[in-house]
């Protein structure tokens, strides 16, 4: 029988998986349609309902389009979500049909009988889909980030940057996460060699890691700090939230008692009890946005490359008499 070489072996990757390409193929198209949408004309006619409504008097009859608005912003928040299920969907296609299936219904141990190493058939396996995940999920990405930017200051329902769907759906953590759902699937289909475990294993696994990166987020780099009086209900400052509280007048920082601004005189006393002064709030402002967003990607990468290794060497071990 003749050697299957790369190459061979890559047509006939794109021959198996030319329903999962056709997907790929849909979702790009579809989902990058609906952000053009709202990048162009849904924004338009959005932001001139709310000007209708701004310029409402402040009493009788006011007459806007409200369906404009509500059509943005539904279309908005079902396309933010599906952006988000990019690198849960990469993870089980590749957990279970990529990887997990063709060990499971052993026809990557007949790949390896023509000629082509366990590594470099995992190798051949990966790397098509690696350029097409970061490609297209990066499209994605883009077309979000630039949607959301043109709606600033337009629209008054719009999402604030810090926001974290909109943070993630329009930012490279996103594309990280997409990789490590390929690695992460790759690495449970030659662990577990079982399609639909390789499938659970790899969406828990990339569930975990962006439950992780989110709680570590506000941590990655150094916030800034916002005082202000103690007759504001809340302390200055939007952004990524690190933490909120009260200030003493030698600078003690006391946890925030949720009683509300001095105008209470119930909160006043309490504060004067506590010896506070003012309000201080830890954040990060919008100048914090690529620092968060890179910090993050290179953390989600460095994992996709612990999981890409992993994969590689589960592989390497399981099939040394055949190398």
């Amino acid at each position: 029988m003749s050697a299957l070489t790369a190459p061979h072996l890559n047509r006939w990757l794109i021959r198996l998986h030319r329903p999962a390409l056709f997907v790929w193929t849909v979702v790009l198209l579809g989902l990058g349609s609906a952000l053009m949408c709202l990048w162009g004309p849904l924004a338009d006619a959005s932001a001139e309902a709310w000007q209708q409504h701004y310029a409402c008097a402040p009493t009788g009859p006011c007459l806007y389009d409200q369906a404009a608005i509500l059509r943005y912003k539904h279309i908005y928040d079902y396309a933010t979500m599906a952006v988000l299920a990019v690198p849960f969907l990469v993870a089980a296609w590749t957990g279970a049909a990529l990887i997990g299936r063709e060990l499971e219904q052993r026809t990557a141990q007949l790949a390896w009988t023509q000629g082509l190493t366990p590594t470099r058939w995992l190798l051949s396996k990966l790397t098509l889909p690696a350029a097409l995940v970061t490609a297209g999920t990066g499209l994605l990405v883009l077309l979000h980030h630039g949607m959301w930017w043109a709606s600033e200051g337009r629209i008054g329902s719009a999402k604030s940057w810090y926001d974290p769907p909109t943070f993630y759906a329009g930012g490279p953590i996103t594309v990280a996460l997409a990789l490590a759902g390929l690695f992460a699937g790759a690495f449970a289909g030659v662990l577990l060699r079982r399609s639909l475990a390789a499938l659970g294993a790899a969406v828990v696994a990339v569930g975990a890691l962006w439950a992780g990166v989110h709680q570590a987020l506000p941590h990655l780099w150094t916030p800034v700090t916002g005082v202000s009086s103690l007759e504001s209900d809340l302390p200055v400052g939007n952004g990524v939230d690190v933490s909120t509280g009260l200030l003493t007048a030698d600078g003690e920082r006391l946890p925030d008692p949720f009683c509300g601004s001095t105008i209470n005189p119930q909160c006043e006393r309490l504060y004067d009890r506590l010896g506070a002064v003012s309000w201080y709030h830890d954040y990060h402002p919008l100048s914090h946005y690529w620092p968060l967003q890179l910090t993050a990607s290179a953390i989600v990468l460095a994992v996709a490359a612990l999981l890409a290794l992993a994969a590689f060497r589960v592989t390497a071990v399981r099939t040394r008499g055949l190398s």
